[in-house]
């Protein structure tokens, strides 16, 4: 299952701030939650947990459920390159990872809502699965009956949009849309993870 709760808690257990809002509240707290969060020493841990954490940190960072992430390791596995960074490019392909890359939402459950309620199309057509893998060429662009609702309006003006645009990303906020240009390289994605801790984890 996904998890549905408090976001900012997600980023108190791994450990890094995992969205822009969780950046201030991990500031002044940057403790695990919970009665003994302070005490808590995460340096402590075992092999197995810090494997397993650096795989939770990937799940929570883009949002899947663990049935979606054992999917995408074993299309990872099957792929040419080093697994860990295809694993990787394969979560960012995602339709709601790109939405949120491009500046169009403010977080990964923003971008989640805004494909899940029909506001999102690629190559014209309305995909409603956040889940939807994108492919180098494909144009995504917000419905134009749902430009003119608050939250793209504020997009439009840059709200979200990261100082530096993803290199695989050609985007247009004016316009509300952008185009997959290329298949993003681990190299090129800024996460706060060790996937090769994650590779270790699913190895086991």
């Amino acid at each position: 299952m996904r998890y549905t709760g408090p976001k900012v808690r997600l980023s108190r257990r791994a450990g890094v701030p995992l969205t822009r809002k969780a950046v201030r509240y991990f500031e002044n707290r940057p403790y695990p939650p919970g009665e003994h969060g302070r005490k808590t020493n995460r340096r402590a841990a075992g092999d197995y947990s810090l494997r397993r954490m650096e795989k939770q940190k990937l799940r929570w960072y883009y949002d899947v459920s663990e049935r979606q992430m054992r999917r995408y390791w074993d299309l990872a596995v099957r792929r040419p390159g080093r697994s860990g960074a295809e694993l990787v490019s394969l979560l960012e392909s995602r339709l709601a990872s790109l939405v949120l890359r491009a500046g169009l939402a403010p977080s990964i459950y923003a971008a989640r809502q805004y494909v899940n309620h029909g506001h999102i199309t690629v190559d014209g057509r309305k995909v409603d699965i956040p889940s939807y893998l994108v492919k180098p060429g494909q144009t995504v662009a917000v419905r134009p009956r749902s430009r003119q609702a608050q939250p793209f309006v504020a997009a439009a003006e840059g709200t979200y949009a990261d100082e530096i645009t993803a290199p695989y990303l050609d985007v247009n906020l004016d316009e509300l849309r952008f185009t997959l240009v290329s298949r993003p390289e681990r190299a090129q994605v800024a996460i706060p993870v060790d996937e090769q801790l994650v590779v270790e984890h699913y190895s086991r």
